[in-house]
C-alpha cells in the first residue's frame, strides 16, 4: 500500500473549529509548502525517511486507539494523495476530517474539510466560466482564518468572498495564539458585528494536551 511521511499520531479531543470537544485520532503529515511564521509545529514542515509509514500501519494505530474520527493534518496534508488512507478508514466506518491551506489540489474522501488560507500562499482559486468571479477550486465545509493583527480581517473577508456556497460553510475567525491577550477582544467585537463569523479558540492549548 501507499506509504506517508507520519510526523506524530496521537489520540485527543479536537481542540477548535466547528468540532470542538471531539474525541479524535490526529494524524500530523510531514511536508509544508506554506511555512507559516505562527505554526504550531515547524518541524513537521520537512520530511524525512525515518517518519514513513505504510498506510496499513498507520490505520492499525487508528483501530488500536478506538477512535470514530481522525483528523488529518500537517505541515500541509494537500500535498499527498490521500485517497488510500480515507478510503479504507471510510470501509471501517471511521470518520475523517481535513485540515489544510488548500495550497494543492485535495485528493481524498473526507467527512468534513476545514480550509485555513495564510496570506503568504494562499490556496487554489478558479473562474467562474467567463465571468470575472472567482472562488475557491477545492471544497470546504468551514473556513477558518487565524487573526494575528486587525489587518488580517481584510483578508478574512476576502477569502470569505472566494467560498461559492456561504449556506454550506461555517465561518471561523480565530487568534494567533502569542497574540490572543491583545488580538482576541477584537475578533470578538467583529464576531458580534459581522455574523457571518465564528470565534474559534485552540482550547487544547487552554487544556494543555495535544
Amino acid at each position: 500500500m501507499k506509504r506517508l511521511a507520519v510526523f506524530d499520531m496521537f489520540y485527543s479531543i479536537q481542540g477548535e473549529g466547528e468540532f470542538v470537544g471531539m474525541p479524535a485520532f490526529f494524524i500530523r503529515l510531514a511536508g509544508c509548502d506554506v511555512g507559516c511564521d505562527f505554526c504550531d509545529e515547524k518541524r513537521a514542515w520537512h520530511p524525512s525517511s525515518d517518519m514513513m509509514m505504510e498506510v496499513e500501519d498507520i490505520i492499525s494505530e487508528v483501530k488500536k486507539s478506538g477512535a470514530k474520527n481522525v483528523v488529518i493534518t500537517g505541515g500541509e496534508p494537500s500535498l499527498f494523495d490521500l485517497t488510500s488512507l480515507t478510503q479504507s478508514l471510510a470501509s471501517l466506518g471511521i470518520k475523517t476530517f481535513l485540515e489544510t491551506s488548500g495550497t494543492n489540489l485535495i485528493r481524498g474522501n473526507f467527512f468534513h474539510i476545514t480550509l485555513s488560507p495564510k496570506q503568504n500562499r494562499t490556496p487554489l482559486i478558479q473562474k467562474e466560466r467567463t465571468i470575472e468571479k472567482y472562488y475557491f477550486l477545492n471544497p470546504l465545509n468551514s473556513l477558518k482564518v487565524v487573526i494575528a493583527t486587525e489587518e488580517d480581517f481584510l483578508f478574512a473577508e476576502k477569502m470569505a468572498n472566494l467560498v461559492k456556497d456561504k449556506t454550506k460553510t461555517t465561518f471561523y475567525l480565530q487568534p494567533e495564539w502569542s497574540q490572543t491577550a491583545t488580538i482576541l477582544p477584537k475578533i470578538i467585537d467583529y464576531v458580534k458585528q459581522n455574523n457571518l463569523w465564528h470565534l474559534s479558540l485552540q482550547m487544547h492549548k487552554y487544556m494543555n494536551i495535544k
